[in-house]
């Protein structure tokens, strides 16, 4: 990941590293990896993750279509 500084604003680089590896989910990955997760734990996570996906992909799609 790449951020230039210009004329030594350094805060406001750092606030859009922020925002970048926000977007990219390393500030999620990085809380994940601090301590270890079983394999049953991880795969009962990544399926509410997965049924919180598409309840929200369902709830834009009603919005966006009506149906």
């Amino acid at each position: 990941m790449l951020v230039y500084v210009r004329d030594n604003d350094v805060g406001s680089a750092l606030r859009v590293l922020k925002k970048k590896m926000q977007r990219e989910g390393t500030f999620r990955e990085m809380k994940l990896r601090r301590s270890y997760e079983k394999p049953s734990e991880r795969r009962v996570r990544e399926a509410a993750e997965g049924v919180r996906r598409r309840r929200k992909a369902a709830r834009k799609r009603l919005e966006r279509e009506g149906y």
